[in-house]
């Protein structure tokens, strides 16, 4: 142990010694100069990261990420180089690194020096800042960026690799973010679950080593676990109190976020694409860009955090969040795969008779030889299915016009049943081992993405379906499975690439759709909330939250989304799962983006009149939804209860929800005291979503006045111990 500390002590000396004037391999023939202590700090409106070019190695070490500094002077001393801003492999780190490589000559390791750096304005109220790192003795090098966007506080940091080697290196980490802490204690809050039972929330303490949440799905942002997490510093974080970070990355595939603890009680928090199976051979001259980690420090508990990241994506992470959104009706539950032109022109007339804006038309309705009459057979083949529609798409947009609504249409592009013309006659585009049966999930497979083939493919059949009906309003982007027997005939030799460039080819497509159809309304469906994160969000308006709709659960899935993503962009539907009240599915529906999947027609009179007055109340206030500020009041997980409300940014309107769940006994529901408010203002309240039969016993605070000051200190009768009971109380100034 001795001749391993005196080796370290040597290599060490040496390295500091020579860092100054090492002879560096350069790219671009420029040859780099150290910039010895020097302090770089990327700042927003309430918070600062610190980073330090050491005097002594010319190293990158990050300092500091919290509260706003109003100087860095202090950081100018010795003795604070401890944390590595982008720790390598292979030389004198003895912890998880950020990027380990193996060099064409067998090398493995890499030391990183810096370079250089510059910040510019980045407009929409951000700077980005690069820096520039390189290896003394390889043509290797990395440049890490930030971004900062001042008014929301949210950093947005990414890395992009390059070398001139005369033949590829093998990159095995290449981490998108390093973030480094030195705290007392620390709590992981982590959401996890599964198909209908997406975003379950669990908080632990991280104790000494490593603690690792990740995805090995391939296609699908997550399934078990979601790539978000909240990291409570010194103590838990509560809604309006304590040091807290929120992070997601934004990538539509394996995903990878490392905690660990070290004997220090140092934490290094490594976040990026899940570096399993993926080992990546990059060419000279090729850039090799991870995808983005998107955090935000809050000083004030959970509840700033998250509405830091929902300023953000609604002007910088979701496609058109400043924008409205339509309300739809859904065919799935009335018709499931049984349907003909009648009854979805009866459906038509149902979505008009609603007041609502789009009748989407779900699974079904296409493929003729195997045609789409069940999960088993069609998927792949995108004509139209004769039998039942035999006016085709056309003839269904030109009857939705008729009745003034618009249509929206379902697909699964990126899949394929075994039983379908496209599997016979292009069996090399599927995702499958040689020498292996294979394997199917929902009765189907992946096409393989990293085919230029299949991505002509795909684009063509988005591209033509809007080409040949260009009233389609409104597309659902279906992916119901995960990647197993993964092999691509395509990618050969070069099968871990494929986790990487499936997602990379995905983004193409879209990229290629986008650029012809900016602003068609796109939902992220993938089997429930699959494919969640903000990556994909670039490309689409909203995300399908669960398949699971049944209310009760659906407050627990939306109280975790809340956390990471806008009301804006959470689709809730009001279905029949549930035995809850119309009220309330819709109470809950109503908390993001409200749809609707009944069947209309078997509605009574009442719950028809309550439904439209609901979605004229809906339509008033939805913008206040999409993009007020949200506080969570009351949380599920606390109490038999929950409460939230949303206030526009001038304070002058309001929306509050309160649920009850389900109550003991003799339970006692208490008032609920209001949050955002202005306190010098008057405010008037008033209960919609009421019952034409008539509320619930509950006190209703409907038609009263009070101050900002009054609803916040004392506030309101919001609830009923009756369980499964709900209000919603707009409030206006």
């Amino acid at each position: 142990m001795k001749k391993l500390f005196y080796l370290l002590t040597v290599f060490s000396i040496s390295l500091t010694l020579n860092a100054q004037d090492i002879a560096r391999s350069p790219i671009g023939g420029q040859q780099p100069k150290s910039d010895p202590d020097k302090i770089i700090s990327i700042e927003t409106a309430k918070s600062s990261l610190v980073l330090k070019v050491s005097g002594r190695d010319g190293r990158l070490y990050h300092l500091y990420l919290g509260p706003r500094l109003s100087s860095t002077e202090s950081f100018n001393q010795r003795g604070n180089e401890n944390h590595l801003a982008y720790a390598t492999f292979g030389t004198d780190n003895l912890f998880e690194p950020a990027i380990r490589v193996l060099h064409n000559d067998g090398n493995p390791s890499l030391e990183l020096i810096y370079v250089s750096h510059e910040t510019a304005n980045a407009g929409n109220d951000a700077t980005l800042t690069r820096i520039l790192l390189r290896d003394p003795q390889y043509p290797f090098e990395v440049t890490l960026f930030c971004k900062a966007f001042t008014a929301t506080d949210v950093f947005e940091q990414w890395a992009e690799i390059r070398h001139t080697e005369k033949k590829p290196v093998t990159i095995y980490n290449y981490a998108s973010s390093m973030l480094h802490f030195d705290a007392e204690r620390y709590w992981l809050t982590q959401f996890h679950g599964d198909w209908a039972e997406e975003m379950k929330a669990r908080e632990s303490e991280l104790t000494a080593g490593i603690k690792i949440l990740d995805s090995k799905l391939g296609s699908r942002a997550h399934m078990y676990q979601t790539p978000v997490f909240l990291l409570s510093l010194n103590e838990k974080a509560e809604e309006n109190s304590g040091q807290v970070l929120a992070g997601t990355l934004g990538w539509s595939g394996n995903f990878r976020f490392l905690f660990e603890v070290d004997e220090k009680n140092s934490l290094r928090v490594i976040s990026g694409i899940n570096p399993f199976a993926s080992e990546y051979s990059l060419q000279p001259g090729k850039v090799f860009k991870t995808p983005s980690m998107i955090f935000t420090f809050s000083n004030s508990g959970t509840g700033q955090a998250s509405r830091n990241l929902h300023r953000w994506a609604i002007n910088h992470g979701v496609l058109n969040g400043t924008g409205s959104r339509y309300t739809l009706l859904n065919n799935w539950e009335a018709t499931g795969f049984n349907f003909d032109e009648k009854k979805l022109t009866s459906i038509l007339d149902d979505t008009k008779k609603m007041g609502l804006d789009v009748f989407l038309l779900d699974d079904g309705w296409f493929a003729n030889k195997y045609p789409r009459n069940h999960d088993r057979a069609g998927l792949g083949d995108w004509q139209e299915n004769k039998a039942k529609l035999p006016g085709g798409l056309g003839y269904l947009v030109k009857e939705a016009d008729a009745r003034g609504v618009k249509f929206g249409i379902w697909i699964e592009p990126e899949m394929v049943n075994p039983r379908s013309e496209l599997y016979e006659n292009h069996p090399e585009w599927i995702l499958k081992l040689p020498n292996r049966p294979e394997h199917y999930f929902r009765n189907q497979l992946v096409l393989d993405l990293t085919n230029p083939k299949v991505q002509e493919f795909v684009y063509n059949v988005v591209d033509g379906m809007l080409t040949a009906n260009p009233g389609i309003a409104f597309i659902k982007w279906d992916c119901n499975r995960m990647m197993t027997n993964m092999y691509s005939t395509y990618l050969k030799d070069k099968q871990s690439h494929l986790y990487i460039d499936y997602v990379n080819s995905l983004y193409g497509v879209l990229e290629r759709l986008r650029s012809k159809y900016p602003d068609l309304p796109i939902m992220l469906c993938s089997g429930g909330g699959g494919r969640v994160d903000y990556g994909a969000l670039k490309y689409f308006t909203e995300f399908w939250a669960s398949d699971n709709t049944d209310p009760l659960e659906r407050i627990y899935m939306q109280w975790g989304y809340s956390y990471f993503f806008p009301a804006i962009s959470v689709c809730n539907h009001v279905t029949s799962w549930g035995k809850q009240s119309l009220k309330y599915k819709t109470d809950v529906a109503m908390m993001g983006k409200m749809g609707f999947d009944i069947e209309v027609d078997k509605l009574t009179e009442n719950e028809l009149k309550f439904c439209q007055d609901a979605i004229a109340n809906y339509n008033r206030i939805k913008d206040v939804i999409y993009k007020g500020d949200l506080y969570r009041l009351i949380s599920p997980y606390k109490e038999n209860r929950a409460a939230l409300m949303y206030v526009n940014q001038e304070k002058t309107k309001a929306v509050l929800f309160s649920y009850t769940l389900n109550t003991r006994y003799g339970e006692t529901i208490n008032r609920v005291r209001l949050q955002g408010l202005d306190p010098d203002k008057t405010y008037n309240i008033r209960e919609i979503n009421v019952p034409n039969e008539g509320r619930f016993r509950g006190g209703s605070e409907n038609g009263r006045s009070y101050t900002g000051d009054y609803l916040m200190n004392v506030g309101l009768n919001a609830g009923s111990s009756t369980p499964l009971t709900s209000v919603v109380y707009e409030i206006t100034e």
